[in-house]
């Protein structure tokens, strides 16, 4: 089965998303996508991956992520947050974490954790008959 990512970066963390994708590219083909609005995009634009892109974080993208996970669509989050800006939705992104620890789904909020939980997916798909 292939594993369902979803894809999350405050702005001053974007670039940090796309270094991280480019890193995992070829895992990253192989898995379903889903991003929130700015994050998919660049993405999608900038690597060539296929991203089921939802609205962007502001405008309930978290929240859309979210529902997927409680929904169970959602095997892991990568949500590269930026600690040092407030951001105006922080009830969602607090929302969207809260679920992942309800639900018991792997939530990488720095770049050091989504290596960890992206080594960690890839080597388990690979020893999937």
């Amino acid at each position: 089965m292939k594993p369902r990512i979803a894809l999350i970066a405050h702005d001053k963390k974007k670039d940090d998303m796309i270094t991280l994708a480019a890193e995992y590219i070829d895992f990253l083909r192989g898995c379903y996508l889903t991003a929130t609005g700015t994050t998919g995009g660049r993405l999608a634009n900038e690597l060539g991956l296929t991203i089921d892109r939802k609205h962007s974080g502001p405008f309930g993208g978290d929240l859309q992520i979210g529902s997927m996970l409680v929904d169970g669509q959602i095997d892991a989050v990568i949500f590269l947050r930026d600690p040092m800006t407030p951001q105006p939705h922080e009830p969602d992104i607090n929302a969207l974490v809260r679920a992942c620890d309800v639900h018991n789904v792997a939530c990488a909020t720095n770049v050091s954790t989504a290596h960890l939980v992206l080594c960690q997916l890839k080597l388990a798909t690979r020893k999937q008959p």
